[in-house]
């Protein structure tokens, strides 16, 4: 049996998220096919073998001394080993051959702690570090987009340093993109610190928030039209889910709307002509393979008014939530949420020989 690590947690503003999304994980994993080792990471950083029960995940209430132990992953590739620590200051280490880093954000899905499996020599699920670092950055994504002829909408970029020496053309940017204009930090998922600006007061606003969650803010002009998602999963020759679409009683699809607000609606399958919803398939995996991602992402789009299919953002760790648009997606196409976990596996397996 294979001795499978989930790690939850992390210091990101998607702490939360990802104990929701481990919680599903765990509740979903054949446990006849792994034995499953669950680590935690606190808002703060400590690391911990979690021994509890998955309640006390989702509630937020795991990290006690009864069911917590001290403990690192080993970046020496001969130990391929969670590494426990006790209070005597000994250790002991329990043998790991894949981990399901179920992290969402910064710390999670940005390269960074895909860089420490790398060098623990540990096969992953999700992409590798590089893919995950570009992703994360959508003024990254946004260029490389660009230079592969994906299109999307009209934007710009700047760091709080450039914007605070006063450096930036504000006046030129807001006349190339129009308002309303959409503020987004560069490194943040799940919607957290955007904000939609309807003129200069609330764009100025707007960025002092962007800059309260990362130190590069990207402006995008506001795309009139349907947001729509499609799961990828795979490697070499990744497949593409049916298309998803948001149904947001809200202005945008912001952090309250995924995972607060219960009146968003999703529609699955898309209403979509056959020859639109291939399109789409077929862009998910056109950006999914430019950015180089493997393992899984989710792709997500605006299908505007005038028909073009613009590229919003790539999600390489995207939410496992019972209600997350990735397992819903593979869900309708017939892969239910424990055959998907092993396929997930599979692939990352597949990466390392």
């Amino acid at each position: 049996m294979k001795n499978l690590l989930v790690i939850f947690g992390g210091c990101s503003s998607e702490y939360a998220v990802s104990l929701r999304s481990c919680a599903s994980v765990l509740r979903n994993i054949d446990s006849s096919k792994y034995n499953v080792i669950t680590l935690g990471i606190t808002k703060d950083g400590a690391w911990y073998l979690y021994n509890g029960d998955i309640d006390s995940i989702e509630n937020d209430t795991w990290c006690n001394d009864e069911f917590t132990t001290p403990a690192l992953l080993s970046p020496d590739k001969k130990d391929k080993a969670l590494i426990i620590l006790n209070d005597m200051g000994a250790y002991e280490k329990i043998a790991v051959d894949v981990i399901f880093p179920v992290l969402h954000g910064k710390n999670g899905e940005d390269g960074t702690i895909q860089g420490i499996f790398e060098l623990a020599g540990i096969p992953y699920v999700g992409c590798g570090l590089l893919a995950s670092g570009m992703c994360m950055d959508k003024a990254v994504t946004n260029t490389l987009a660009d230079a592969a002829g994906i299109d999307g909408a009209k934007w710009a970029a700047f760091t709080e340093a450039e914007y605070r020496q006063g450096s930036v053309n504000l006046s030129a940017i807001e006349e190339k993109l129009g308002y309303p204009i959409f503020v987004k930090p560069a490194n943040a998922g799940s919607s957290v610190g955007i904000s939609k600006a309807h003129n200069h007061t609330e764009l100025l606003a707007a960025l002092d928030v962007a800059f309260a969650n990362d130190y590069k803010a990207v402006l995008e002009e506001t795309l009139v039209g349907r947001e729509i998602e499609c799961a990828v999963m795979g490697n070499e020759s990744p497949v593409a889910s049916c298309i998803g679409e948001i149904l947001p009683t809200a202005e945008f699809y912001d952090f309250d709307a995924k995972y607060v607000d219960n009146s968003t609606g999703l529609a699955i399958p898309a209403d979509l002509p056959v020859d639109v919803s291939e399109k789409v398939r077929a862009a998910a995996v056109n950006a999914y393979i430019t950015l180089g991602c493997r393992g899984l992402s989710r792709v997500d789009f605006f299908l505007c008014d005038d028909g073009r299919i613009c590229l919003n953002e790539i999600n390489t760790l995207p939410g496992f939530t019972s209600i997350s648009m990735f397992p819903k997606l593979f869900g309708h196409v017939g892969i239910p949420y424990s055959e998907l976990i092993d396929k997930l596996i599979e692939y990352a397996e597949d990466c390392a020989r």
